[in-house]
């Protein structure tokens, strides 16, 4: 496959809102350089077919999408931890008027996180929703329900944040 030059631009162009993508769905600034690198490589290999049919980077979006559910799929049963790292990766954090709500984000449980992301952020319909992480309308709504609730409740009190919220 011969590099088409329309690919590279993209990538100049668009990597830096796609890795704060990955970093809103995942909340892991390493987690969403991994999401961005994986999703650019699996658009590189269908650049000829997205470039004629669709916006390419709603294409790489959805891949990110699904390939952050895939990960909690799998994930489900495991629980991770490890120590925080003494000092946060500063490039990537909000100001801190929005750090209590991006805490809050952070803290919620990663279906809820994932579609609360896809609502707000991509503006995307409960349907669209559905598809994107395969799972029912209901689903979507009770996630985005439950999901609400707690950030609420974690903005409102600033000791949630510190617990996360579960």
């Amino acid at each position: 496959m011969d590099d088409d030059p329309r690919f590279a631009d993209f990538v100049a162009e668009r990597a830096d809102a796609l890795l704060r993508y990955g970093y809103v769905l995942s909340g892991n600034p390493h987690d969403a350089a991994d999401l961005t690198q994986e999703a650019l490589i699996r658009l590189h290999r269908a650049w000829s077919r997205v470039r004629r049919k669709q916006d390419p980077e709603s294409y790489t979006r959805v891949i990110m999408a699904r390939l952050h559910v895939s990960v909690w799929r799998r994930r489900r049963r495991e629980l991770l931890a490890w120590d925080l790292p003494e000092v946060r990766h500063l490039d990537m954090l909000p100001s801190d008027t929005e750090q209590s709500l991006w805490q809050a984000l952070e803290g919620l449980p990663c279906k809820q996180r994932a579609v609360l992301v896809l609502r707000y952020y991509e503006e995307l319909t409960d349907a669209e929703i559905a598809g994107v992480l395969g799972v029912s309308r209901g689903t979507v709504r009770s996630n985005a329900s439950h999901g609400l609730s707690k950030l609420r409740s974690a903005v409102t009190d600033p000791a949630a944040t510190n617990g996360r919220a579960r």
